[in-house]
């Protein structure tokens, strides 16, 4: 029978060391030898990661270019209000944050979902009669981003599928493939103001449908859905018992002549996922501040889904605590000028944007009417020197210094985004050498194809 010794030798000012080894019918060997095999260095990147793809990144990277020595760069390319000093966030924001930090109340672990003070003061910010909240309904994150992984996470196991947007905020499609989720895009339709496909959609439900992701007001569209249209959302939802999983972090950035219906305040029956932040509509994208609201009247989720996203929230300690301490004031004090303000400033950039870019041949804007973005049709058959929209914006940004995201970045190609956040004579430079730009390169019918013959 075999027998285990473990010794334990010390050597003179040497601490006590373990010597393992094993016995077997009076032999001994070490427990090296017993393994059979030689070490050696085998350290591989797991799967996850691998899986782990973020295609803006990717085409923006690949994008080799210079931009012209002659002009300033103007980057419209970056969702981040913050990049060009325009858009700063309200004193009273930042009062709240000071006034937490000195108090020295706000620096330890807080609970994984967050602060119950800070749990209630969300659902009180967001609750009324169509869709009630409590504190027990509010998962607070660090950032939107988090809050969309952790619903995800939660409603999709690997190998089930989810339905994303097309043009779609492409963090949803990186999250996904990462966690072994395939993603089924179902398209928006620029003729339509960016509405759904509303067959499309539901043609692409099947047993492994996990969710169905709404982005509404979107990124990169700058749409709002019409009140209407949600409910027609909502019915091939309930029809086909699947669950929503709704981005709303622009939900309170629309213009003055729209209004944005939370999708949730329309049903009672389908469950929905609300994920938000403080991010866009408080100028504050770096405090890292985002929550999940949990609808279910019907009690569809139950305590499953609940506990889960509870379970998830603990593989890190929340959100910024400094930033919950502030959020009670930040979310209830904020004046309401603030973001008046903010809207007519991206209201104007857009109204002048789109004026600017219609007016340019081969170019064809889709209007917003909420969020910061704006996104233009490029009409290929005139610029017949250009393969595709990353074409189009690598030689923009050679020729004239201005960088737009091509909407390959979004899974729709032949289209371009632009931010409107910068300074309005910013835009107004941008729309100008975009101008010049087709100018230089449009191509009427004739000269297209002769251009074609060429080749």
């Amino acid at each position: 029978m075999d027998s285990y010794l473990i010794q334990v030798n010390g050597h003179g000012d040497h601490a006590p060391m373990l010597d393992v080894h094993l016995k077997t019918n009076g032999n001994s060997r070490s427990m090296g030898k017993v393994k059979g095999r030689k070490p050696r260095w085998a350290v591989r990147a797991s799967e996850m990661s691998k899986k782990t793809f973020n295609p803006v990144r990717a085409i923006v990277d690949s994008m080799k270019v210079e931009p012209n020595p002659n002009k300033a760069m103007i980057s419209l390319s970056l969702g981040d209000p913050t990049v060009f000093g325009n858009l700063p966030t309200n004193d009273e924001v930042t009062r709240a944050v000071k006034e937490v930090l000195d108090s020295g109340r706000y620096n330890g672990y807080a609970p994984s979902v967050g602060y119950q003070s800070c749990r209630e003061a969300v659902a009180a910010y967001y609750n009324c009669p169509e869709a009630p909240l409590e504190a027990q309904d509010v998962i607070l994150t660090s950032g939107c981003s988090q809050a969309i992984e952790l619903a995800l996470a939660v409603l999709a196991n690997p190998g089930q599928n989810i339905l994303v947007p097309r043009p779609g905020f492409s963090l949803y499609k990186t999250l996904a493939l990462s966690m072994g989720i395939e993603v089924k895009l179902y398209n928006l339709l620029p003729e339509k103001a960016w509405e759904i496909d509303l067959n499309h959609l539901e043609s692409l439900v099947d047993e492994k449908t996990a969710c169905l992701i709404v982005n509404n007001p979107s990124n990169p569209c700058g749409s709002v859905f019409s009140k209407s249209h949600l409910q027609k959302i909502l019915a091939v939802a309930s029809r086909q018992c699947v669950p929503i999983l709704a981005d709303e972090i622009y939900g309170d950035m629309v213009f003055a002549d729209c209004k944005c219906e939370p999708i949730a305040t329309l049903s009672t029956n389908v469950p929905i996922l609300s994920c938000g932040g403080l991010a866009k509509r408080w100028l504050v994208p770096g405090w890292r501040m985002g929550w999940i609201l949990i609808h279910d009247r019907r009690d569809i989720f139950g305590n499953e889904i609940r506990d889960g996203l509870l379970r998830l929230s603990q593989r890190i300690l929340g959100p910024c605590t400094i930033v919950q301490g502030a959020l009670e004031r930040i979310l209830h004090r904020t004046p309401p000028e603030f973001y008046h303000n903010t809207l007519s400033i991206l209201k104007s950039n857009a109204d002048l944007c789109y004026a600017a870019l219609s007016a340019i041949p081969g170019l064809q804007p889709v209007r917003p009417a909420g969020a910061m973005y704006l996104m233009v049709e490029i009409e290929m058959e005139h610029f017949p020197e250009f393969e595709n929209d990353v074409e189009f914006t690598e030689r923009l940004i050679s020729e004239q210094s201005v960088f737009c995201l091509p909407a390959t970045c979004f899974e729709y190609p032949n289209f371009f985004r632009v931010v409107i956040t910068v300074p309005e004579e910013m835009i107004l430079e941008a729309c100008g050498r975009i101008q010049e730009f087709c100018e230089m390169h449009y191509q009427g019918a004739e000269g297209a194809q002769d251009l074609e013959c060429d080749k």
